[in-house]
């Protein structure tokens, strides 16, 4: 039985920035991956959508040329042009990675899905391996909603869709959080007929109201329809490429038919395919396994980072994940998880940006909390460039004087967030950010202005 010093299971995000180090340290790695390296970002998630979502915005922003005076002809869409350049940056990144990490020294590729046979050893197909420290990477995959006819009909997934040769003339989709909105302005702007389903009373249902109202107001105002409250009932397949989706709304029966159906309903952890049982490893009642703040699980020498742990869902946690356990692994504890805020974006066009509390959550807090806000369409960046859809709010204490939480649901507004979140690292006054100087003109100069507006929550 081949021996190493780290067992790298998966190749999610912080694969590559963690495994260098291991090599640089000296460290024995064995990698064990059994499908397209660079896990659900590169191969089905912000990769290739990121490049969708800028082929939709490339349309979007020709068919308005008159509003900026410049005259175009018709506008139309080469699809498997848009889908040929997001399969050639996909597969160049998944391949680029295995090639870097198959040539690096110190570092064994196993090409196959792992499973634990005990403590230390894991078993890659026939082969068995063993090592003193294994770290599981392993991800997560979409969540398949409990739907009458389910098994009946053709549906997608975010990566099935992705593998379609055409564009979907009507696309329905179930699920009205991040996967499925970025979808389903993209694919609208595309040239698809969409319409979502979602089974609360919002959109995006971790945001507070008015942030989620804006942004059904922009893809309303796009062409999407939305049904909210819309629990899903039944599935039917009526023809080849005819789906029924039945749902009840307001106590009455609906229908809606589409040529595809993506189901967008979440993600569960791959933890239920390693046979963490034969190594002692631990999960919640949702799958995900559990980690201490520096992704230690209760078996000392396991650890997992990214995905699988359901302590966020997002390349740049997972980033971080590895870089906590780096630190740990190295002898220190620079970084920990308690100590990380929550950010994140949301790729619709224009993006939400956020960091830190809701709204909600600060109410619930119970902390004396100072609440501004600003509708971009008051920002002159966003008015020279007539993209004046969505609102920025900046939530502060006002006994510590420090940030809380910001949203920046407007042009820009995933770039924008990112000044508050190194500020609020530093615990710094609210105040202090008041002073920046700022460059004009942009949408970020008018944050520090926007707090000459806050006023306590009501």
């Amino acid at each position: 039985m081949d021996k190493y010093d780290v067992i790298w299971i998966g190749t999610g995000q912080a694969t590559g920035t963690v495994v260098p180090r291991l090599v640089q340290a000296g460290k024995t790695v064995a990698i064990a991956e059994g499908g397209p390296f660079g896990g659900s970002c590169v191969n089905y998630g912000c990769t290739p959508t990121k490049t969708i979502v800028a082929s939709s915005r490339a349309a979007h922003m020709a068919r308005r040329g008159a509003d900026f005076g410049v005259i175009t002809g018709e506008i139309t869409v080469d699809f498997a042009k848009v889908m040929e350049r997001q399969n050639k940056m996909r597969s160049g990144t998944s391949s680029g990675m295995e090639n870097w990490l198959r040539d690096m020294d110190n570092v064994t590729v196993y090409a196959g899905f792992a499973t634990f046979a005990g403590p230390h050893s894991v078993r890659v197909g026939d082969e068995m391996i063993e090592g003193e420290t294994i770290v599981i990477n392993a991800g997560g995959r979409p969540r398949i909603a409990s739907i009458d006819g389910i098994d009946n009909v053709d549906w997608l997934d975010n990566a099935r869709l992705l593998d379609l040769p055409e564009l979907p003339q009507q696309l329905v989709i179930v699920g009205g959080s991040y996967i499925g909105l970025e979808f389903a302005q993209a694919y609208c702007r595309l040239g698809s007929e969409v319409t979502i389903l979602e089974g609360s009373s919002q959109l995006m249902f971790r945001e507070d109201v008015d942030i989620a109202t804006a942004a059904r107001e922009i893809l309303e105002g796009e062409g999407i329809t939305v049904h909210l409250n819309a629990g899903l009932k039944k599935l039917a397949q009526s023809a080849p490429q005819q789906i029924d989706v039945f749902f009840e709304q307001d106590g009455e029966t609906q229908r809606v038919r589409g040529t595809h159906l993506l189901l967008a309903v979440g993600r569960i952890p791959n933890s239920d395919r390693l046979n963490l049982e034969e190594a002692g490893v631990e999960v919640n009642e949702r799958g995900y396994i559990l980690v201490n703040d520096v992704m230690q699980t209760n078996v000392p020498h396991i650890f997992a980072v990214g995905d699988i742990n359901g302590e966020g869902a997002f390349t740049h946690t997972s980033v971080n994940d590895g870089e906590i356990f780096w630190d740990y692994f190295n002898g220190s504890e620079d970084r920990i998880l308690s100590d990380r805020i929550p950010t994140y974006a949301l790729f619709i066009d224009p993006p939400l940006g956020r960091v830190g509390m809701t709204e909600r959550k600060a109410r619930a807090s119970g902390r004396n909390v100072l609440m501004a806000t600003r509708p971009m369409k008051n920002i002159l960046r966003a008015r020279e460039k007539d993209e004046t859809a969505g609102l920025a709010k900046i939530l502060v204490d006002a006994d510590t004087e420090a940030f809380l939480g910001a949203a920046v649901l407007g042009v820009g507004g995933d770039e924008v967030v990112n000044m508050f979140t190194p500020f609020m690292y530093t615990n710094q006054s609210y105040k202090l950010f008041r002073k920046a100087v700022l460059t004009h003109p942009t949408v970020a100069e008018l944050m520090p202005w926007i707090l000459d507006d806050l006023r306590p929550l009501v």
